[in-house]
């Protein structure tokens, strides 16, 4: 049995490049990065990071609530859902879920002591969130390292073909804190300059912050995508490392591509996870090897936002619907001389093509790896 077509209408994001999808996708066509030097008191020493800045934050967030008890990335998170929210015309109902995307949340709330705030939890935070636009479903918490982002999309697609929500409003959002630089940094991971996704010059990862939203529902109308394939698989390899042969990756994109009911010659572009890390790069590139999507054309967006965790996922699909309602490969920044043992089509400047298959894969800590295929809206049906 052939179940229910599930779609993505309206999407949003707020990020260094600017506070909707238009300023973005704009930033990135002119070979714009928001990765910028850091001088600050969460490291000793001066770092590279994509950071939202807070006075334009401040200033946007005081247009739809002056409401001061919000955390910062909860003004971040409500800010991307807000035109999302008011675009669906969709009531926060029984049937209409609300599903957020995070790994750290609120982590910066530790500072505050041992009675921790409700907001400290990650329930909190998204309960934050549920209550700011008045839903009366529980929130959903999608909280699995890297892949969080593009693994709420999926867990909304089950919900509603399960018949458990006609909708789902899908958020995601992480900032950088002193706790996940320190932590990325202790792996001596962090990159001396902004990343270079792929390159035979990356020296490492670069970390970001950002916030993204998208609408998902079984209503066709506004359409920009529908999302026909899915999978999940875990490699159960090493709790920070990948397995070398991209077996969790290729699995996943293996369950997607059968869901999907596309040949792996169908995909157009992939927007891959690319932290420019020596393990996630050739761990991709032996992974798409193997399925024989060697050929088609792939970028990273961690060159113009670094690595937004729990947000990428959700961001980076954002960001591909529009290259893909547009027929556009974004290049991937940073990106200069192949440094992968087995050859990929690596975006390297900013093109025309026409795109009806998007791949968007992720992968992340504890050996998760997620994969989602999208089809352009109205594909010649």
């Amino acid at each position: 049995m052939k179940l229910k077509n599930i779609y993505i209408t309206h999407t949003n994001c707020i990020t260094p490049l600017g506070f909707d999808v238009d300023s973005n996708i704009e930033a990135i066509a002119n070979g714009i990065t928001g990765i910028s030097k850091q001088e600050n008191s969460m490291l000793p020493m001066p770092f590279y990071a994509g950071v939202v800045n807070n006075d334009k934050l401040e200033a946007a967030f005081a247009e739809i609530s002056n409401n001061q008890s919000y955390t910062r990335l909860e003004k971040m998170i409500l800010l991307a859902l807000y035109p999302v929210f008011q675009k669906s015309g969709v009531k926060p109902d029984s049937k209409t879920a609300l599903v957020l995307s995070t790994t750290k949340g609120n982590i910066t709330s530790l500072s505050k002591g041992n009675d921790l705030p409700e907001e400290a939890y990650l329930q909190g935070l998204a309960k934050n969130v549920a209550n700011f636009f008045g839903f009366s479903t529980e929130p959903v918490v999608v909280s699995n390292a890297c892949v969080s982002g593009i693994m709420a999309i999926s867990v909304a697609k089950r919900l509603i073909q399960a018949g458990i929500y006609d909708n789902a409003f899908v958020v995601a959002g992480d900032e950088v804190s002193e706790f996940v630089l320190s932590g990325f940094n202790s792996f001596q991971a962090m990159s001396a300059e902004p990343c270079r996704p792929y390159s035979a010059n990356r020296t490492g990862v670069t970390l970001g912050e950002a916030a993204a939203a998208v609408f998902v529902t079984k209503d066709s109308v506004n359409a920009k995508a529908v999302v026909i394939g899915d999978g999940s698989i875990n490699d159960a390899n090493h709790i920070s490392g990948p397995s070398r042969t991209g077996e969790g990756l290729v699995r996943s994109i293996e369950s997607a591509l059968k869901e999907s009911g596309i040949s792996a010659g169908a995909i157009d572009y992939i927007s891959a996870h690319g932290t420019a890390t020596p393990f996630n790069d050739e761990m991709e590139a032996i992974a798409f090897n193997r399925l024989g999507l060697n050929e088609v054309p792939v970028n990273s967006l961690k060159g113009y936002y670094g690595h937004t965790l729990g947000a990428s996922g959700l961001l980076e699909t954002v960001i591909a619907l529009e290259a893909m309602e547009k027929n556009k490969l974004f290049a991937s920044m940073g990106y200069d001389e192949p440094g992968v043992s087995q050859a990929i089509n690596v975006i390297e400047k900013t093109e025309e093509k026409e795109i009806n298959y998007v791949l968007k894969t992720a992968s992340g800590f504890g050996g998760c790896n997620t994969a989602v295929i999208f089809e352009k809206a109205n594909n010649g049906k």
